[in-house]
């Protein structure tokens, strides 16, 4: 099979609120539309994945894929004392989104947000709804406080079903989360890695920290072994900034009840980790130009790699046809 051959096959270094920041631009025609995405965690980078299993999408949208602030490519040891909050990535969206608009000679561009970046999505689809084409959600937070409330529920009752003794003592160790927030970073890493475990990040899977982020991350040749460091103390760093923050202030059923962009909700129907019922409580009532709930029967936190073909077919479908 011939390789592809991208029009637009890009590394680029932007400065964004005063930070230099990566993106990664891939695309066949300069005519396309433009898909912006961004990443979960916060601090989780996906340019890996995404490259990866939706490279075909190239073919009908040049792609976009941005190393937040303090995250992988994107982060610095020099700056990484500094304070990092929600108005501060959504800013830096909202630059990026211009930015793109002007280098690529777009009115509007479409964003995807997973996870965290579905936080970033929706905010920043408030602040500058006139250089959105549309919005689409995956893993969608809406409400962190009950989500965590769920999100622990299900670990722990998967516990005790299994007998697992340990899993038992480390999270009555830790508590049920208090307003979305697990008392330290070690807390949540310890939830998060047996939801994992459980299946409630990739369904039917088990997997850990080692197999779901390490070795992929590893594997591509978007990022090096030094990008792995960067992309570790990245992760802590901006988790550390922002969660709490986003423990007690991310209540989308009560601060966004209206946008002014087409949304469409890609929701994997065994995710653990952002429990679709709470979203999906969110979509019922919001009032958008048009709005579309995607449901995806065989995945957990990420249909765009657990039912990938699926996928890209439906993002295709919506978006470029």
């Amino acid at each position: 099979m011939a390789k592809k051959k991208y029009t637009l096959d890009n590394k680029e270094i932007v400065t964004l609120g005063g930070f230099d920041q990566h993106i990664r631009i891939r695309g066949t025609d300069p005519d396309n539309p433009v898909l912006l995405f961004l990443h979960g965690g916060p601090g989780i980078c996906d340019r890996h994945w995404v490259l990866k299993y939706q490279s075909d999408l190239a073919d009908v949208c040049t792609m976009v894929c941005w190393d937040q602030r303090g995250s992988a490519k994107s982060y610095s040891k020099a700056r990484s004392n500094e304070e990092l909050t929600i108005d501060i990535m959504v800013s830096d969206a909202a630059e990026l989104i211009e930015y793109l608009c002007t280098k690529l000679n777009k009115e509007k561009i479409y964003i995807i947000g997973h996870s965290w970046g579905s936080v970033l999505g929706v905010l920043v689809s408030q602040r500058c709804p006139e250089r959105i084409a549309a919005y689409v959600g995956m893993g969608q937070v809406v409400d962190l406080d009950e989500n965590e409330q769920l999100s622990y529920k299900f670990v722990w009752d998967e516990a005790q079903r299994r007998g697992d003794k340990k899993a038992i003592r480390d999270l009555t160790q830790i508590g049920e989360p208090v307003e979305g927030s697990y008392g330290s970073l070690k807390n949540l890493i310890t939830q998060r890695n047996y939801m994992t475990k459980y299946g409630g990040g990739a369904y039917n899977k088990k997997e850990n920290i080692w197999t779901s982020l390490i070795i992929p991350v590893l594997a591509s040749p978007e990022y090096t072994l030094f990008d792995l460091i960067k992309y570790a103390n990245g992760a802590f760093y901006v988790l550390e900034q922002l969660w709490n923050e986003m423990a007690a202030t991310v209540r989308f059923n009560e601060t966004v009840k209206k946008l002014d962009v087409p949304v469409y909700i890609t929701q994997g129907e065994h995710d653990e980790n952002t429990p679709s019922s709470i979203a999906h409580k969110w979509f019922d009532t919001l009032e958008a130009p048009y709005k579309e709930w995607i449901s995806f029967g065989k995945s957990g936190h990420s249909p765009i790699k657990e039912e990938p073909e699926l996928w890209g077919k439906i993002i295709r479908e919506k978006l470029f046809t």
